[in-house]
């Protein structure tokens, strides 16, 4: 199994109340996923962070192996979210995969 883990922080120039929006739409189109991408096992959105983080969003997904995470990141799916959802809003991207 491998997991892919996520974090975002979103454009500085968005108000506070456009990011609330924002984090829940990206939430439901990545949680959306579920169940529509073979290999993907789990998909989990944070969009609550506590004051102490310096990320506003977390994905947190299990992939069955390297193969189904590779396949998922060029899935017409996944890439319609992100290109939708994700790309136009966040300033940092950061990941780690790794095997479990």
């Amino acid at each position: 199994m491998v997991k892919h883990i996520i974090l975002w922080t979103l454009k500085s120039d968005i108000n506070e109340l456009e990011k609330a929006r924002i984090k829940q739409h990206i939430k439901m189109a990545l949680e959306g996923l579920s169940g529509k991408i073979v290999g993907l096992k789990e998909i989990k959105v944070n969009i609550n962070p506590l004051d102490s983080s310096n990320a506003e969003i977390m994905l947190d997904s299990l992939f069955e192996n390297e193969a189904s995470l590779k396949a998922y990141s060029t899935h017409p799916l996944h890439v319609a979210v992100a290109d939708k959802y994700v790309r136009p809003y966040t300033a940092t991207r950061t990941c780690m995969d790794y095997i479990i």
